[in-house]
Protein backbone atom coordinates (compact mmCIF):
# COMPACT_ATOMS: atom_id res chain seq x y z
CA UNK A 1 0.00 0.00 0.00
CA UNK A 2 1.30 3.21 -0.70
CA UNK A 3 2.09 5.85 1.81
CA UNK A 4 -0.94 8.07 3.14
CA UNK A 5 -1.13 11.76 1.82
CA UNK A 6 -2.71 14.59 3.76
CA UNK A 7 -6.41 14.15 3.43
CA UNK A 8 -6.20 10.42 2.74
CA UNK A 9 -7.58 8.04 5.39
CA UNK A 10 -7.82 3.65 5.21
CA UNK A 11 -9.09 1.00 7.06
CA UNK A 12 -6.83 -1.04 9.60
CA UNK A 13 -7.07 -4.56 10.53
CA UNK A 14 -8.73 -5.77 13.76
CA UNK A 15 -6.01 -5.64 15.99
CA UNK A 16 -5.64 -6.13 20.20
CA UNK A 17 -3.15 -3.55 19.41
CA UNK A 18 -1.96 -0.52 17.03
CA UNK A 19 1.42 0.78 17.47
CA UNK A 20 2.68 4.16 15.55
CA UNK A 21 6.28 5.26 15.02
CA UNK A 22 7.17 8.67 14.22
CA UNK A 23 10.56 9.03 11.86
CA UNK A 24 11.93 12.95 10.69
CA UNK A 25 14.03 13.45 8.09
CA UNK A 26 16.64 15.89 10.00
CA UNK A 27 15.75 17.49 13.26
CA UNK A 28 13.87 16.04 16.14
CA UNK A 29 10.56 16.25 16.58
CA UNK A 30 8.76 14.71 20.23
CA UNK A 31 6.37 12.39 20.02
CA UNK A 32 2.12 13.45 21.60
CA UNK A 33 -1.05 11.63 21.20
CA UNK A 34 -4.26 13.12 22.52
CA UNK A 35 -7.51 11.36 23.32
CA UNK A 36 -10.58 12.81 21.92
CA UNK A 37 -14.34 12.49 22.30
CA UNK A 38 -17.28 13.31 20.59
CA UNK A 39 -17.22 16.71 21.15
CA UNK A 40 -13.70 16.74 20.58
CA UNK A 41 -12.76 17.32 24.05
CA UNK A 42 -9.99 15.51 25.66
CA UNK A 43 -9.92 14.29 29.61
CA UNK A 44 -7.94 17.19 31.54
CA UNK A 45 -6.29 15.07 33.98
CA UNK A 46 -5.94 11.83 31.75
CA UNK A 47 -6.31 12.92 28.15
CA UNK A 48 -2.83 13.36 26.70
CA UNK A 49 0.66 11.23 26.27
CA UNK A 50 3.71 13.19 25.93
CA UNK A 51 7.23 14.07 27.58
CA UNK A 52 6.18 14.83 30.93
CA UNK A 53 3.75 12.32 31.27
CA UNK A 54 4.03 9.03 28.79
CA UNK A 55 0.61 7.58 29.52
CA UNK A 56 -2.99 8.28 29.23
CA UNK A 57 -6.28 6.84 29.09
CA UNK A 58 -5.76 4.50 32.42
CA UNK A 59 -2.75 3.22 30.31
CA UNK A 60 -4.60 2.42 27.23
CA UNK A 61 -2.18 4.64 25.36
CA UNK A 62 1.70 4.49 26.27
CA UNK A 63 4.56 6.38 24.48
CA UNK A 64 7.97 5.84 24.14
CA UNK A 65 9.94 9.01 24.19
CA UNK A 66 13.06 7.71 23.70
CA UNK A 67 11.92 5.59 20.55
CA UNK A 68 9.11 7.97 19.76
CA UNK A 69 6.73 5.28 19.36
CA UNK A 70 3.24 5.11 20.86
CA UNK A 71 1.32 1.70 21.83
CA UNK A 72 -2.50 1.52 22.02
CA UNK A 73 -4.27 -1.19 23.92
CA UNK A 74 -7.61 -1.22 22.09
CA UNK A 75 -10.09 -2.85 24.07
CA UNK A 76 -8.63 -0.76 27.45
CA UNK A 77 -9.45 2.59 25.69
CA UNK A 78 -12.51 4.45 27.23
CA UNK A 79 -16.19 4.35 25.10
CA UNK A 80 -15.86 7.87 25.00
CA UNK A 81 -12.98 8.52 22.98
CA UNK A 82 -13.74 8.51 19.35
CA UNK A 83 -10.41 9.82 17.91
CA UNK A 84 -6.58 9.69 18.91
CA UNK A 85 -4.90 12.52 17.85
CA UNK A 86 -1.15 11.59 16.75
CA UNK A 87 1.13 14.93 16.74
CA UNK A 88 4.72 16.08 16.02
CA UNK A 89 6.36 18.30 18.03
CA UNK A 90 9.17 20.37 17.20
CA UNK A 91 12.05 19.60 19.35
CA UNK A 92 15.29 22.43 19.72
CA UNK A 93 13.65 23.93 16.55
CA UNK A 94 11.63 26.85 15.20
CA UNK A 95 9.38 24.71 13.19
CA UNK A 96 8.67 21.41 11.85
CA UNK A 97 9.88 22.39 8.70
CA UNK A 98 13.30 21.96 10.22
CA UNK A 99 12.61 18.44 10.28
CA UNK A 100 12.29 17.65 6.88
CA UNK A 101 9.54 15.39 5.58
CA UNK A 102 7.29 13.28 8.37
CA UNK A 103 6.75 9.97 8.10
CA UNK A 104 4.34 7.48 10.51
CA UNK A 105 4.70 3.90 10.74
CA UNK A 106 1.39 1.97 11.75
CA UNK A 107 1.26 -1.86 12.79
CA UNK A 108 -1.39 -3.89 13.70
CA UNK A 109 -1.21 -6.71 16.23
CA UNK A 110 2.85 -6.02 14.70
CA UNK A 111 2.19 -6.88 11.29
CA UNK A 112 2.65 -3.26 8.95
CA UNK A 113 -0.72 -1.83 8.68
CA UNK A 114 -0.10 1.67 6.58
CA UNK A 115 2.03 4.20 6.33
CA UNK A 116 1.42 8.35 6.95
CA UNK A 117 3.31 10.70 4.93
CA UNK A 118 3.77 14.49 5.28
CA UNK A 119 6.40 15.39 2.84
CA UNK A 120 6.06 19.37 3.32
CA UNK A 121 4.92 20.10 7.20
CA UNK A 122 3.86 23.72 7.64
CA UNK A 123 6.49 26.06 9.08
CA UNK A 124 4.39 25.16 12.37
CA UNK A 125 5.54 24.17 16.08
CA UNK A 126 2.97 21.78 16.20
CA UNK A 127 1.67 19.56 13.59
CA UNK A 128 -0.92 17.13 13.52
CA UNK A 129 0.41 13.65 11.68
CA UNK A 130 -2.86 11.85 11.87
CA UNK A 131 -5.63 10.01 13.40
CA UNK A 132 -6.72 6.89 14.40
CA UNK A 133 -10.59 6.94 14.48
CA UNK A 134 -13.41 4.89 15.07
CA UNK A 135 -15.62 3.37 12.01
CA UNK A 136 -18.54 1.36 12.74
CA UNK A 137 -17.40 -1.57 14.64
CA UNK A 138 -13.40 -0.70 13.72
CA UNK A 139 -10.78 1.67 12.94
CA UNK A 140 -9.62 3.76 10.65
CA UNK A 141 -6.29 6.12 10.31
CA UNK A 142 -6.32 9.25 8.55
CA UNK A 143 -3.18 11.44 7.34
CA UNK A 144 -3.62 15.10 8.55
CA UNK A 145 -0.70 17.24 7.92
CA UNK A 146 -1.83 20.36 9.41
CA UNK A 147 -0.77 22.60 12.48
CA UNK A 148 -0.78 25.34 15.24
CA UNK A 149 1.24 28.14 14.92
CA UNK A 150 0.50 28.71 18.77
CA UNK A 151 1.97 25.34 19.51
CA UNK A 152 0.82 22.56 21.22
CA UNK A 153 -0.29 24.54 24.81
CA UNK A 154 -2.67 26.27 22.26
CA UNK A 155 -3.79 22.29 20.77
CA UNK A 156 -4.54 21.25 23.87
CA UNK A 157 -6.32 24.14 25.20
CA UNK A 158 -8.18 23.74 22.28
CA UNK A 159 -9.32 20.45 23.34
CA UNK A 160 -9.88 21.25 26.91
CA UNK A 161 -6.40 20.75 28.33
CA UNK A 162 -5.46 23.26 31.30
CA UNK A 163 -1.51 23.66 30.86
CA UNK A 164 0.69 24.93 33.55
CA UNK A 165 2.89 26.53 30.61
CA UNK A 166 0.66 29.01 30.06
CA UNK A 167 0.94 32.52 31.40
CA UNK A 168 -0.10 32.87 35.29
CA UNK A 169 -2.08 35.12 37.20
CA UNK A 170 -0.42 36.70 39.82
CA UNK A 171 0.65 34.97 43.15
CA UNK A 172 -2.67 35.22 45.24
CA UNK A 173 -4.87 36.07 42.63
CA UNK A 174 -7.82 33.50 41.22
CA UNK A 175 -6.93 31.52 38.36
CA UNK A 176 -9.94 30.58 36.57
CA UNK A 177 -9.69 26.64 35.45
CA UNK A 178 -9.45 26.18 31.89
CA UNK A 179 -13.25 25.10 30.19
CA UNK A 180 -13.96 21.37 30.72
CA UNK A 181 -11.47 21.52 34.13
CA UNK A 182 -13.34 20.77 37.16
CA UNK A 183 -12.59 22.73 40.28
CA UNK A 184 -10.30 20.07 42.45
CA UNK A 185 -8.94 18.32 39.64
CA UNK A 186 -5.11 17.26 39.38
CA UNK A 187 -2.64 20.17 38.35
CA UNK A 188 -2.23 21.40 34.89
CA UNK A 189 0.11 19.42 32.15
CA UNK A 190 3.45 20.93 32.11
CA UNK A 191 5.06 20.95 28.76
CA UNK A 192 8.77 21.60 29.67
CA UNK A 193 11.06 18.81 29.38
CA UNK A 194 12.69 17.54 32.30
CA UNK A 195 10.52 18.59 34.72
CA UNK A 196 9.20 15.35 35.50
CA UNK A 197 12.32 13.97 36.49
CA UNK A 198 13.50 16.24 38.75
CA UNK A 199 13.28 15.54 42.60
CA UNK A 200 10.07 16.54 44.63
CA UNK A 201 11.41 19.00 46.38
CA UNK A 202 13.41 20.77 43.17
CA UNK A 203 10.59 20.62 41.04
CA UNK A 204 8.14 22.71 43.51
CA UNK A 205 10.98 25.04 43.72
CA UNK A 206 10.83 25.34 40.22
CA UNK A 207 7.17 25.49 39.38
CA UNK A 208 7.19 28.67 42.33
CA UNK A 209 10.46 30.36 40.07
CA UNK A 210 8.81 30.01 36.83
CA UNK A 211 5.76 31.20 37.94
CA UNK A 212 7.87 34.77 39.74
CA UNK A 213 9.63 34.87 36.36
CA UNK A 214 5.82 34.77 34.37
CA UNK A 215 4.35 37.37 36.98
CA UNK A 216 7.74 39.42 36.15
CA UNK A 217 7.47 39.30 32.39
CA UNK A 218 3.41 40.19 32.91
CA UNK A 219 4.32 43.19 34.36
CA UNK A 220 7.64 44.13 31.75
CA UNK A 221 4.83 43.48 28.57
CA UNK A 222 6.80 40.44 27.65
CA UNK A 223 4.34 37.07 28.44
CA UNK A 224 4.57 35.73 25.08
CA UNK A 225 8.20 36.65 24.80
CA UNK A 226 10.93 34.02 23.82
CA UNK A 227 14.74 34.36 24.19
CA UNK A 228 17.86 31.53 24.00
CA UNK A 229 19.10 31.92 27.79
CA UNK A 230 23.02 31.21 28.45
CA UNK A 231 24.54 31.06 31.90
CA UNK A 232 28.19 32.68 32.50
CA UNK A 233 29.90 31.98 35.37
CA UNK A 234 33.08 33.55 36.93
CA UNK A 235 35.19 30.95 38.30
CA UNK A 236 37.98 33.18 39.19
CA UNK A 237 39.98 32.92 42.87
CA UNK A 238 37.92 35.18 44.55
CA UNK A 239 34.46 33.05 43.97
CA UNK A 240 36.24 30.47 46.38
CA UNK A 241 33.62 30.91 49.06
CA UNK A 242 30.38 31.52 46.81
CA UNK A 243 31.14 28.06 45.35
CA UNK A 244 32.04 26.26 48.36
CA UNK A 245 29.05 27.50 50.42
CA UNK A 246 26.28 26.42 48.08
CA UNK A 247 25.67 30.10 46.52
CA UNK A 248 26.82 29.28 42.60
CA UNK A 249 24.96 26.16 43.17
CA UNK A 250 21.47 27.43 44.05
CA UNK A 251 21.92 30.90 41.51
CA UNK A 252 22.05 27.75 38.65
CA UNK A 253 18.62 26.39 40.12
CA UNK A 254 17.43 29.96 39.64
CA UNK A 255 18.59 30.83 36.41
CA UNK A 256 16.74 27.51 35.07
CA UNK A 257 14.04 28.87 35.68
CA UNK A 258 14.49 31.88 33.82
CA UNK A 259 15.74 29.60 31.02
CA UNK A 260 12.83 27.06 31.55
CA UNK A 261 10.10 29.79 31.48
CA UNK A 262 11.63 31.83 28.39
CA UNK A 263 13.06 28.91 26.13
CA UNK A 264 10.68 25.68 26.70
CA UNK A 265 13.34 22.80 25.41
CA UNK A 266 14.14 22.55 29.18
CA UNK A 267 17.70 23.72 27.88
CA UNK A 268 20.49 25.85 29.27
CA UNK A 269 24.04 26.61 27.83
CA UNK A 270 26.34 27.75 30.08
CA UNK A 271 30.30 28.59 30.41
CA UNK A 272 32.70 29.11 33.22
CA UNK A 273 35.70 31.23 32.75
CA UNK A 274 38.98 32.37 34.63
CA UNK A 275 42.35 33.01 33.03
CA UNK A 276 40.62 30.81 30.00
CA UNK A 277 37.33 29.75 29.51
CA UNK A 278 35.30 26.50 28.93
CA UNK A 279 32.18 25.66 27.51
CA UNK A 280 30.19 23.34 30.23
CA UNK A 281 27.53 20.77 28.83
CA UNK A 282 24.08 22.22 28.06
CA UNK A 283 22.36 21.92 31.30
CA UNK A 284 18.85 19.89 30.70
CA UNK A 285 16.58 20.51 33.13
CA UNK A 286 16.10 17.17 34.34
CA UNK A 287 19.80 16.46 34.51
CA UNK A 288 19.66 19.14 37.17
CA UNK A 289 20.65 17.26 40.15
CA UNK A 290 23.54 15.43 38.71
CA UNK A 291 24.95 18.20 36.12
CA UNK A 292 25.21 21.08 39.36
CA UNK A 293 27.66 18.75 41.06
CA UNK A 294 29.81 18.00 38.13
CA UNK A 295 30.07 21.13 36.65
CA UNK A 296 29.73 24.18 39.07
CA UNK A 297 32.86 24.13 40.12
CA UNK A 298 36.55 26.06 40.33
CA UNK A 299 39.27 25.93 37.88
CA UNK A 300 41.86 24.11 38.78
CA UNK A 301 41.55 20.41 39.96
CA UNK A 302 41.04 19.97 43.21
CA UNK A 303 40.95 23.22 43.67
CA UNK A 304 37.87 23.72 46.26
CA UNK A 305 39.72 21.65 48.63
CA UNK A 306 43.27 23.37 47.76
CA UNK A 307 41.61 26.74 48.61
CA UNK A 308 39.14 25.64 51.56
CA UNK A 309 42.65 25.81 53.71
CA UNK A 310 44.27 28.24 52.24
CA UNK A 311 44.49 31.65 54.00
CA UNK A 312 44.47 33.94 50.88
CA UNK A 313 42.00 31.81 48.29
CA UNK A 314 41.73 34.64 46.23
CA UNK A 315 45.05 34.96 45.15
CA UNK A 316 45.44 31.59 44.19
CA UNK A 317 49.03 30.67 45.45
CA UNK A 318 48.38 27.74 47.22
CA UNK A 319 46.76 25.74 44.15
CA UNK A 320 49.77 27.19 42.24
CA UNK A 321 52.51 25.60 44.22
CA UNK A 322 50.74 22.30 44.40
CA UNK A 323 49.90 22.27 40.43
CA UNK A 324 54.18 22.23 40.45
CA UNK A 325 54.25 19.17 42.42
CA UNK A 326 52.30 17.03 40.32
CA UNK A 327 51.23 16.36 36.34
CA UNK A 328 48.03 17.68 35.24
CA UNK A 329 44.70 15.39 35.68
CA UNK A 330 43.84 13.37 32.67
CA UNK A 331 41.38 15.15 30.68
CA UNK A 332 37.90 12.99 29.05
CA UNK A 333 37.24 13.69 25.54
CA UNK A 334 34.37 16.07 25.66
CA UNK A 335 35.16 17.02 28.95
CA UNK A 336 36.12 20.79 30.52
CA UNK A 337 39.75 20.36 31.28
CA UNK A 338 39.41 22.50 35.00
CA UNK A 339 43.43 22.62 35.47
CA UNK A 340 43.18 25.25 32.23
CA UNK A 341 40.78 27.77 33.33
CA UNK A 342 43.36 28.65 36.08
CA UNK A 343 41.70 31.67 38.51
CA UNK A 344 42.23 34.76 36.72
CA UNK A 345 39.88 37.14 35.38
CA UNK A 346 39.60 37.19 31.84
CA UNK A 347 36.24 38.39 31.37
CA UNK A 348 36.80 39.19 27.19
CA UNK A 349 38.00 35.52 26.45
CA UNK A 350 34.10 34.12 27.01
CA UNK A 351 32.80 37.52 25.95
CA UNK A 352 33.92 37.04 22.59
CA UNK A 353 33.69 32.65 22.44
CA UNK A 354 29.90 33.17 23.46
CA UNK A 355 29.29 35.89 20.82
CA UNK A 356 30.74 33.15 17.98
CA UNK A 357 28.87 30.77 19.39
CA UNK A 358 25.70 32.57 18.73
CA UNK A 359 26.87 33.73 15.71
CA UNK A 360 27.44 29.88 14.41
CA UNK A 361 24.60 28.64 15.84
CA UNK A 362 21.76 31.10 14.99
CA UNK A 363 17.90 30.81 16.19
CA UNK A 364 14.88 32.50 15.50
CA UNK A 365 14.79 34.35 19.03
CA UNK A 366 17.15 36.79 20.95
CA UNK A 367 19.60 35.46 23.26
CA UNK A 368 20.01 36.56 27.18
CA UNK A 369 23.55 35.82 28.34
CA UNK A 370 23.31 36.25 32.48
CA UNK A 371 26.96 36.68 33.08
CA UNK A 372 27.72 36.42 37.52
CA UNK A 373 30.70 38.03 38.16
CA UNK A 374 32.02 39.34 41.83
CA UNK A 375 34.65 41.99 40.15
CA UNK A 376 38.24 41.59 39.77
CA UNK A 377 37.88 43.31 36.35
CA UNK A 378 40.55 44.55 35.10
CA UNK A 379 40.84 44.12 31.25
CA UNK A 380 38.65 47.35 30.92
CA UNK A 381 39.72 48.17 27.09
CA UNK A 382 39.42 44.50 25.85
CA UNK A 383 36.39 43.86 27.63
CA UNK A 384 34.77 46.84 26.17
CA UNK A 385 35.79 46.25 22.66
CA UNK A 386 34.32 42.83 23.22
CA UNK A 387 31.11 44.15 23.94
CA UNK A 388 30.81 46.84 21.35
CA UNK A 389 31.84 44.18 18.55
CA UNK A 390 28.79 42.59 19.93
CA UNK A 391 26.27 45.35 19.15
CA UNK A 392 25.01 43.89 16.35
CA UNK A 393 24.82 40.25 17.52
CA UNK A 394 20.91 38.99 18.56
CA UNK A 395 22.42 39.02 22.69
CA UNK A 396 21.74 41.34 24.84
CA UNK A 397 24.25 40.76 27.95
CA UNK A 398 22.84 41.09 31.54
CA UNK A 399 25.68 41.57 33.86
CA UNK A 400 25.11 40.74 37.99
CA UNK A 401 27.91 41.44 40.35
CA UNK A 402 28.15 39.52 43.24
CA UNK A 403 29.42 41.34 46.88
CA UNK A 404 32.56 42.36 45.47
CA UNK A 405 34.35 45.38 48.02
CA UNK A 406 36.51 46.76 45.17
CA UNK A 407 34.10 47.04 42.12
CA UNK A 408 33.31 46.01 38.65
CA UNK A 409 35.61 47.92 36.71
CA UNK A 410 34.06 48.53 33.33
CA UNK A 411 31.01 46.57 33.75
CA UNK A 412 29.70 48.83 35.68
CA UNK A 413 30.31 51.96 33.15
CA UNK A 414 28.80 49.66 29.79
CA UNK A 415 25.00 50.97 30.37
CA UNK A 416 26.14 54.71 29.84
CA UNK A 417 29.07 54.22 26.96
CA UNK A 418 28.71 56.46 24.51
CA UNK A 419 28.53 55.12 20.94
CA UNK A 420 26.96 52.56 20.43
CA UNK A 421 23.99 51.90 18.61
CA UNK A 422 21.94 50.32 21.39
CA UNK A 423 22.63 49.78 24.84
CA UNK A 424 23.23 45.80 24.68
CA UNK A 425 24.53 45.07 28.18
CA UNK A 426 22.44 45.73 31.84
CA UNK A 427 23.99 45.56 35.03
CA UNK A 428 23.29 45.74 38.82
CA UNK A 429 25.26 44.13 41.85
CA UNK A 430 23.91 42.53 44.99
CA UNK A 431 26.10 42.33 48.10
CA UNK A 432 24.36 38.76 49.18
CA UNK A 433 22.32 37.31 46.08
CA UNK A 434 21.28 34.09 48.58
CA UNK A 435 18.95 36.92 50.72
CA UNK A 436 17.42 38.35 47.61
CA UNK A 437 13.61 36.98 47.10
CA UNK A 438 13.32 34.90 43.72
CA UNK A 439 10.67 38.29 42.70
CA UNK A 440 12.96 40.74 43.22
CA UNK A 441 15.88 38.60 41.45
CA UNK A 442 13.38 38.16 38.01
CA UNK A 443 12.43 41.94 37.99
CA UNK A 444 16.14 43.01 38.36
CA UNK A 445 17.31 40.52 35.77
CA UNK A 446 14.48 41.66 33.62
CA UNK A 447 15.03 44.86 34.14
CA UNK A 448 15.90 46.44 30.89
CA UNK A 449 15.87 43.39 28.79
CA UNK A 450 12.73 44.54 27.45
CA UNK A 451 14.14 48.43 25.97
CA UNK A 452 16.74 46.79 24.31
CA UNK A 453 14.48 43.95 22.30
CA UNK A 454 12.61 47.32 21.30
CA UNK A 455 15.85 48.89 20.38
CA UNK A 456 17.12 45.80 18.63
CA UNK A 457 14.37 45.61 16.89
CA UNK A 458 13.91 49.55 15.77
CA UNK A 459 17.99 48.87 14.05
CA UNK A 460 17.11 46.22 12.26
CA UNK A 461 19.13 43.75 14.57
CA UNK A 462 16.04 41.42 15.49
CA UNK A 463 12.92 40.12 13.34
Amino acid sequence: MPPLAPGANAPLPSASTFTLRLATSRAHADLVVLCVDADGRADGENGVALWTQPECANGAVRIDTRADTAVVNVAALPAAVVRLLVVAQADGVADMTACGPLWAEVAADGASAAQLAVTAPPAMPTVQVGEFYRHRSGWKIRCLGDGYQDGLARLLQVHGIDVDDAPQAAPGSARAPAAGQAAGAKPPIALTKGEEKLPVDMRKRLSLRKEAVQVTLEKKGLGGVRARVILVMDASGSMTSLYLHGTMAAVVERMMAVAAQLDDDGEMEAWTFASEYAQLPSLQLGEMPAWIPANVRLGGGDASSLFASSSDPSSGALFRRRRKEKAAPAVMDGAVDWDRIGFGNEEQKVIADVTGFVKRNPVPDPTLVLFFSDGGVYNDDEIERALRNAVRAPIFWQFIGLGSSNGYGVLERLDTLAGREVDNVGFFAVDDIDGIADTELYDRLLSEFPQWLADARKAGILR
